[in-house]
C-alpha cells in the first residue's frame, strides 16, 4: 500500500510540516529571522503556509508530480538563498524550523536540503 516512493515523499512532507508548524509557532519572531536571513519580502508572509501545505498534499499523494515538482522547487529556493548567504560570509540564525533553528547558518543546512531534494527525485524516478 505504501510505495518507496511514498515514503521518500512523506519523509520531505513530515519536514515541511514541521517547519510551516514551527514558523507559525513562532509568530512575528519567524518574519523577523526571515528577513534577516534575506528571504525575499514578498515570499516571507506565505512561506509558512505554503510549507504546510505542501508536506500535506505530500503525505496525501495529491496530484502527486505537481506536487513533488513544487516541493523540489521550493527546496531549490530555499538551499539557493543559503548558498548565497553562506558565500558572502554571511551567518543569519536558519530560522529553516522557527525558534528552534537559533544557531547560525551552515553548509549542514545545505546538505539537509540536498538530502531532501535527493528524496523527492527519488520519489519521482521511482514512478517513471
Amino acid at each position: 500500500m505504501f510505495s518507496f516512493a511514498w515514503w521518500c515523499a512523506s519523509v520531505v512532507g513530515v519536514v515541511f510540516v514541521f517547519a510551516g508548524v514551527q514558523k507559525i509557532l513562532a509568530g512575528p519572531d519567524w518574519l523577523v529571522q526571515a528577513r534577516k536571513l534575506g528571504a525575499p519580502v514578498w515570499a516571507i508572509p506565505s512561506v509558512r503556509w505554503v510549507e504546510l501545505v505542501l508536506g500535506c498534499l505530500l503525505v496525501a499523494e495529491v496530484a502527486t508530480t505537481a506536487v513533488r515538482l513544487a516541493a523540489l522547487a521550493l527546496l531549490a529556493a530555499f538551499t539557493a538563498l543559503l548558498v548565497a548567504r553562506l558565500r558572502e560570509g554571511v551567518r543569519p540564525p536558519c530560522s529553516c524550523f522557527g525558534s528552534r533553528s537559533a544557531k547560525p547558518i551552515s553548509w549542514w543546512n545545505v546538505t539537509r536540503n540536498i538530502g531532501l531534494m535527493s528524496l523527492i527525485c527519488l520519489a519521482m524516478l521511482v514512478n517513471l
